[in-house]
Formats: C-alpha cells, structure tokens, sequence
C-alpha cells in the first residue's frame, strides 16, 4: 500500500457540499466508495442512479461524474474498478464502467464502457493503448 494511504479514511461527504477537499457530490446516497480512494479538487459527483467507486480509484480535479444527464436523457449506474485513473477535467456520462487497472487520459468524454488494463483518451474517449 502507498504511504500516502496508510492513515486513509472514508471522508465525510454532506449532500451537496464541498468535502474538505472540495469535492461535492450530490444523491450520496447512491455512490458507494472504496477504500484509499482519491479525488481531486473541484470535482463532481451526481449518483443518482447509482456510482460505485471501487479500491484504489484514482479520479483528477475537475472531473465530473454523472448516473444521469438532462442533455441527452440518459442514465445509468457509473462503475470505477479498482486501480482505475480518471485524468484531470474529464467528463465520465451515465451507465459507464471504466475496466479495472484502466487510465483515461485527461480532458477525456466517457461515453462507452472502457475494458480493463487499457488507456482511453479523447471525446469520445477511445481505447489507444493496452496495459500489461
């Protein structure tokens, strides 16, 4: 485990407000959250219909994550394996699962399930690159 986890405890989250640090999510009643988890700054969780955030879940500033959209009308639960990454200021939509040990590069739109040990990046995000 990293060091930076050693002390790591489930944060308080309070409906529609910031965490201490400033991240929000809102229907918190929906999102379910791993353990050594790490969210960045500014960053938007809707889990309405449901957002799971498995172990060792690393998601950048600025990102926003949704189980509903207003736009398009669509919704669905959201699922973040373990050992996944979200690069900074990228936008994951509803129904999503993004695979475990996967990356999805910054400034990415989520729009289709992402496999495991892969790198996806773009609008739409595309699988670029497998892991080994």
């Amino acid at each position: 485990m990293e060091e930076r986890f050693k002390d790591w405890k489930f944060p308080k989250v309070k409906e529609g407000e910031l965490t201490k640090w400033n991240w929000m999510v809102q229907n918190k009643e929906g999102l379910k959250l791993g353990r050594n988890t790490d969210i960045g700054a500014f960053t938007y969780i809707n889990a309405k219909k449901g957002i799971i955030i498995e172990e060792n879940v690393q998601i950048g500033s600025h990102c926003s994550i949704y189980s509903v959209s207003t736009i398009d009308n669509k919704q669905g639960k959201v699922v973040l394996k373990k050992n996944c990454r979200i690069g900074s200021h990228s936008v994951v939509m509803p129904g999503v699962t993004v695979g475990e040990n996967s990356l999805i590069g910054a400034l990415s739109l989520v729009t289709k399930d992402i496999p495991d040990n892969v790198v996806a990046v773009g609008a739409p995000a595309k699988v670029i690159k497998k892991l080994n």
